[in-house]
């Protein structure tokens, strides 16, 4: 059993759109990230995924619909949704998803990073 400081986390890296592994929860991580600007449509076959917003706000696009999430909220995207987070200032947020879970989903993107996170 551990305490993790959640701002000790985010002082540890500045890149943006690259999720860190703080915690494993059974067959789930709890990962953080810092977001700006937009990421790649893409969808998770095997997983629901969890955004919650620690700092900020950002939004996700799908085909049916725009959310707004702001600090202190959350959102669950269930699996074989396409979705397109983004945010139009820096946004502190946490994910919660299945273990192994790539960032970009089923995307083949060249401009991005594809990973399941690194752990700090």
């Amino acid at each position: 059993m551990q305490v993790i400081n959640l701002n000790e986390k985010f002082n540890l890296f500045s890149e943006q759109w690259s999720p860190k592994i703080i915690a494993t929860l059974n067959d789930h991580h709890f990962k953080v990230a810092k977001i700006q600007g937009e990421f790649v449509s893409h969808k998770h076959e095997d997983s629901d995924e969890a955004f919650i917003v620690l700092k900020g706000e950002m939004f996700i696009e799908s085909p049916e619909q725009t959310i707004k999430i702001q600090e202190g909220e959350m959102c669950v995207v269930d699996k074989n949704t396409i979705h397109k987070p983004f945010a139009l200032s820096e946004c502190w947020i946490m994910l919660v998803e299945l273990a192994g879970t790539v960032n970009t989903g089923d995307s083949n993107s060249a401009n991005l990073e594809s990973t399941a996170g690194s752990k700090i």
